[in-house]
C-alpha cells in the first residue's frame, strides 16, 4: 500500500510547482495527473526522446524495434482506464502474436491467457501519449539540486538550472536518485539503498530475408538469452522482419563491460541456436545495454515522500517492475501530492 507523507510539525503548504527528473512512465504518468488537475509541472529528461525502457530504436531504413520494455498487462483498475484511453486513442493495442517456451530447440506453448498490450505503432507510444500537453524538457541530465527560500532548482549538466519548484521528484534508478538526493534525505536515501537494480544486455536483429517460425516470441530456458520476440509481429511495425533478443541478468551482469560488438555477436549465435535456425545472412545487427533494467527486489510502496522536505521518488523499483508498476507508483505519488493540497486548502 503507499505510504501516507510524514510532514512532522510544519505547516503543509500548497503545491502549485512541481519538477519531475525523468520522463519514463513514473514520471509522466505523476506528471499527467498532476497536470490535469491544475498543478505546474516540469518534466526533465536526459534522454532526446521520452520513455525510458518503453523505449523504440528506428534506423535509417524506418525500421523500428523495441529494445525495452516488450509488452505490457493488465491487472489493476486504475491501469485498465489508462490502457483503455490509449487504445481507444490508437496508441495501443494487443499483441496476439504466438509466445512460447524454448529449451533446447523444444517448443512448448505458453498456456497463459492474459492480454498482451504494446504501444502502436511503436512501444514509446504510449510515453508519447502521456507527455503530450506538458512542459518536457529532453536532453536535460541532472546533476545536482538545490534549495533556496523552501524551493528547489535543479541544475544540469551545462550549469543550466531549472524551477523553482515547491516539490522535487526523481524517477532516475536508485543509485542515481541517491547521487541527486540522498544527501538531502536521510528517508530516501535509506530506502534506496536497499535496491539493487540489475542490467540487460538487448540485441537487435534486421533479417535480410524472412525468417520462418511457428512462433513470434518466446522465453528462452537454458541459454545466455531470456526472451526474443519478432518485433515485427507486433500491430503497425511495417514489413521489414525485425527480432529482439534480451539476454538474462546472471549473462548481462558476467558481460556488463563487454564491448557491444562482442555482445552482439555472442548472444546472435545463441539465437540461432535457441532456435535451432542456420546461421544466414543479417541486414542489421545492434547490441544496447540497459544497466538498470530491473529491481531484484522492489520497494513494497509504490512511492517515498519526504513531506518535511518537499522531496519525493517513484519509478518501477517502488512497489511493481512491470510497465504497470510504473504507471501506478507515478499516479499513487501524484495523488498523495493532491492530498497534500487538500490538507493545505
Amino acid at each position: 500500500m503507499p505510504n501516507r507523507p510524514a510532514f512532522g510539525k510544519r505547516t503543509v503548504k500548497r503545491i502549485q510547482t512541481v519538477g519531475i527528473i525523468g520522463a519514463g512512465i513514473a514520471g509522466l504518468a505523476c506528471a499527467q495527473s498532476l497536470h490535469r488537475s491544475g498543478v505546474e509541472v516540469t518534466v526533465l529528461e536526459k534522454s532526446r526522446g521520452v520513455g525510458g525502457r518503453v523505449a523504440t530504436r528506428r534506423i535509417d531504413s524506418g525500421v523500428t524495434f523495441d529494445h525495452g520494455a516488450q509488452y505490457f498487462t493488465v491487472r489493476e483498475s486504475a491501469f485498465a482506464a489508462a490502457v483503455q484511453e490509449w487504445c481507444d486513442a490508437g496508441t495501443a493495442g494487443l499483441w496476439q502474436g504466438r509466445i512460447v517456451i524454448l529449451s533446447h530447440g523444444l517448443v512448448t506453448d505458453l498456456h497463459e491467457p492474459r492480454e498482451r498490450y504494446v504501444g502502436v505503432p511503436a512501444m514509446n507510444a504510449i510515453a508519447k501519449a502521456l507527455a503530450t500537453g506538458m512542459d518536457v524538457r529532453t536532453n536535460v541530465t541532472a546533476q545536482a539540486i538545490h534549495q533556496s527560500d523552501g524551493k528547489w532548482q535543479v541544475e544540469d549538466s551545462t550549469s543550466t538550472r531549472h524551477g523553482p519548484f515547491d516539490l522535487l521528484i526523481s524517477t532516475a534508478p536508485p543509485i542515481q536518485t541517491i547521487k541527486l538526493l540522498g544527501s538531502q534525505s536521510a528517508t530516501i536515501e535509506n530506502a534506496a539503498s536497499n535496491i539493487t537494480m540489475t542490467p540487460c544486455w538487448a540485441v537487435l536483429l534486421q533479417m535480410r530475408e524472412p525468417l520462418e517460425l511457428e512462433y513470434d516470441a518466446a522465453f528462452v530456458h537454458d541459454s545466455p538469452l531470456n526472451w526474443l520476440a519478432r518485433n515485427s509481429s507486433k500491430p503497425e511495425r511495417g514489413a521489414a522482419q525485425s527480432w529482439v533478443m534480451h539476454a538474462t541478468a546472471d549473462w548481462s551482469i558476467a558481460h556488463l563491460e563487454d564491448s557491444a560488438e562482442s555482445i552482439a555477436k555472442t548472444l546472435v549465435e545463441e539465437f540461432w541456436q535457441a532456435t535451432k535456425q542456420a546461421p544466414r545472412p543479417l541486414e542489421l545487427v545492434m547490441a544496447h545495454r540497459w544497466r538498470y533494467a530491473l529491481p531484484q527486489e522492489p520497494l513494497p510502496q509504490r512511492y517515498l515522500l519526504d513531506g518535511d522536505l518537499n522531496l519525493a521518488v517513484c519509478g518501477d523499483w517502488c512497489g511493481g517492475p512491470r510497465v504497470e508498476g510504473a504507471y501506478l507508483s507515478g499516479l499513487a505519488l501524484a495523488q498523495a501530492v493532491l492530498e497534500m493540497n487538500k490538507i493545505a486548502d
